[in-house]
């Protein structure tokens, strides 16, 4: 398994209240497994993903990445996790402004140690490989939303993660954009990559070949695996 939750619960504490999130959650994720999470708000699907991307601890139960629990790593462990093997997107890019695409897709190498020789031949590859060789030096405040969101899957898949942790990632693009999106994601799975990916939208969840449903911090899967959703045709490049 590349991802697994067991009996795992969090709570924060309120003053002197302790408030339940998540209610003795245990998943199981394959590698290469494509699967969609949907909950409303409150349901307690953010801080899934942040045990998930190791951004956060259970307060009981345990959270393995690779067979590794999280519980039994230090900062520079967790962060050295979240740099190599994890991909994060998020619903409103968090690219750098004052970077080019070449530069944002490329931090994640800097923070890795990685040459600059070396940092600029894989930056560009992997926006080579979303559409966007032809802008490398444009900033984000001159491409689309579904162009930033494309530099942001290219800098999430620089360093060659095997899970993809997804935010709602369609949740600020236009429905072309989105289907788009979907389209490398899928790219993506074929290729071997896991993608764990949040989202509210029937419609981008039916992409997953997987889908859960959380709600009062407890989570139920929906119906069996199943191939995923395809684009019918070919979707033309969007500006």
């Amino acid at each position: 398994m590349i991802l697994e939750l067991k009996d795992v619960y969090k709570e924060y504490t309120r003053g002197k209240m302790a408030v339940p999130v998540l209610k003795d959650i245990s998943l199981q994720v394959e590698d290469g497994s494509y699967i969609a999470i949907m909950g409303p708000s409150g349901s307690g699907k953010t801080t899934l993903m942040n045990l998930v991307g190791c951004l956060d601890v259970p307060t009981s139960g345990q959270v393995l990445i690779d067979g590794v629990d999280i519980s039994t790593q230090n900062d520079d462990q967790m962060a050295k996790l979240r740099n190599t093997f994890i991909g994060f997107v998020f619903q409103h890019f968090h690219l750098l402004q004052e970077m080019d695409a070449l530069e944002n897709v490329a931090l994640p190498l800097l923070y890795a140690g990685v040459p600059a020789k070396e940092r600029r031949a894989r930056a560009e590859e992997a926006l080579k490989k979303v559409g966007l060789e032809d802008r490398l030096r444009f900033k984000p405040s001159q491409l689309s939303g579904g162009q930033c969101q494309r530099v942001a899957i290219a800098r999430a898949m620089v360093t060659g993660p095997r899970l993809l942790l997804a935010d709602e990632p369609t949740g600020a693009l236009d429905t072309a954009s989105g289907e788009q999106v979907m389209e490398i994601f899928s790219q993506l799975n074929e290729q071997g990559m896991t993608i764990v990916m949040i989202t509210h939208e029937p419609s981008i969840a039916a992409c997953a070949k997987q889908i859960y449903h959380i709600r009062d911090g407890e989570i139920r899967m929906d119906g069996q695996e199943r191939p995923g959703r395809q684009p019918d045709e070919k979707i033309e490049e969007v500006e």
